[in-house]
């Protein structure tokens, strides 16, 4: 006889949401987890780059009208949600950069998805991605199972009741974590750390030896190591002056192969994990290859390249969960990116000239996305001349 509990559930097939929870050990000895590895200043810097941009681009929710123009939906429910407060605790930009991180470092990132008595979305409340583990139900339906941080009592949700965010995904269930997948490489800049921090704990490095013509026995050669350590090793000791006697003389040495090394392989590991995240590596102040030319262009290859992506996610999966079947045919959810791409006031300009000359922007128009005061009557030449 079975029990009714023993129904058959089974967790996705080499789940990432769970496997992310578990440091993974790398051949550099050292593990790798979404934790540490943002102790990485790069992988900091990179995450930051991407959930701080999308955060604080306005994502509004737009009405289709008859005439084929948009509007925003100021006056539906989901739009204060999603463009202002999404919870009691939060602002917008505070949650959306809380679950994009999320999906950065872990694969995915998670809402409970709150409703009113008439079926509205009233608010989204973050959950931590290692809380939740996500099963595939024998229908083939999704059930997110919810532990409490601080009772461990574990509660399910269905589909319908999350916001899941996924990263690049194998199964179509949970995304991948890219600290996972990278924990390797991850794992090295992580050693190359450890060991730069070990160095300057020890003294910086190896800056110059004793040497003397007297012999010295074990005894005095242990009693000099014992003195010379507690002098002059360790940052503390950093600038002491030395009194050698004895007929000792110090030799200074210069920076070492393995310490050249050590710096270029350093540099190198900044590109390797701006890789990751496809993030330029300018926008993480690694400036050998920037030039204020290149600017304008780097910031427009970060939007197309990196963060469309990331925009198209939040969109796509609002969508499919905060708008219903028959809502999602007069509703849409969009980013306002036009504050990334203007570049600067000469091209802009030149922008807004070209429109306005063509005919197809209004003055009106380019002072409204130049966020400047209407002027009434600004348009009614231009509208004469067109007559």
């Amino acid at each position: 006889m079975k029990w009714p509990w023993s129904k058959k559930e089974t967790r996705a097939e080499n789940d990432p949401s769970w496997a992310a929870l578990i440091p993974s050990g790398t051949s550099a000895g050292l593990p790798v987890s979404p934790g540490n590895a943002e102790t990485i200043s790069t992988v900091f810097s990179c995450v930051q780059s991407i959930a701080e941009t999308v955060a604080t681009l306005p994502l509004i929710l737009y009405r289709r009208e008859g005439n084929g123009d948009r509007v925003r939906a100021s006056d539906h429910p989901l739009y204060r949600v999603l463009h202002d407060q999404p919870n009691e605790r939060q602002t917008a930009l505070e949650f959306r950069e809380m679950l994009t991180a999320h999906v950065l470092l872990w694969g995915n990132g998670y809402a409970e998805i709150k409703s009113d008595a008439a079926g509205n979305v009233i608010a989204l409340e973050p959950i931590h991605p290692q809380n939740v583990t996500v099963l595939q139900l024998p229908s083939g339906r999704i059930r997110y199972d919810v532990a409490d941080a601080q009772t461990g009592k574990v509660r399910p949700l269905l589909a319908d009741e999350v916001l899941h965010l996924k990263d690049r995904t194998d199964n179509g269930i949970v995304g991948k974590s890219r600290i996972q997948v990278a924990r390797e490489m991850l794992g090295g800049v992580l050693a190359s750390q450890e060991h730069g921090n070990r160095a300057w704990a020890n003294g910086a490095r190896l800056s110059g030896v004793l040497q003397t013509d007297n012999v010295m026995t074990d005894e005095s050669v242990a009693r000099l190591r014992a003195s010379w350590e507690s002098q002059f090793s360790g940052t503390g000791n950093s600038g002491k002056t030395a009194i050698l006697e004895n007929g000792l003389k110090y030799q200074p040495l210069s920076m070492s192969n393995e310490d050249a090394q050590w710096l270029e392989s350093r540099q190198f590991s900044v590109e390797e994990v701006c890789r990751i995240f496809r993030v330029p590596p300018v926008l993480v102040a690694d400036l050998r290859h920037a030039n204020f030319s290149n600017s304008v262009e780097m910031n427009r290859w970060f939007v197309t390249h990196t963060l469309r992506r990331w925009l198209t996610m939040w969109e796509e999966s609002c969508e499919r969960a905060l708008l219903g079947p028959i809502a999602r045919k007069r509703y849409f959810i969009e980013h306002n990116v036009e504050g990334l791409l203007r570049g600067d006031s000469t091209n802009r300009a030149q922008f807004y000239q070209a429109g306005i000359s063509a005919g197809w922007l209004l003055k009106s128009e380019a002072r409204t996305l130049e966020n400047l005061p209407a002027i009434e009557g600004i348009d009614d030449a231009a509208q004469a001349d067109a007559a």
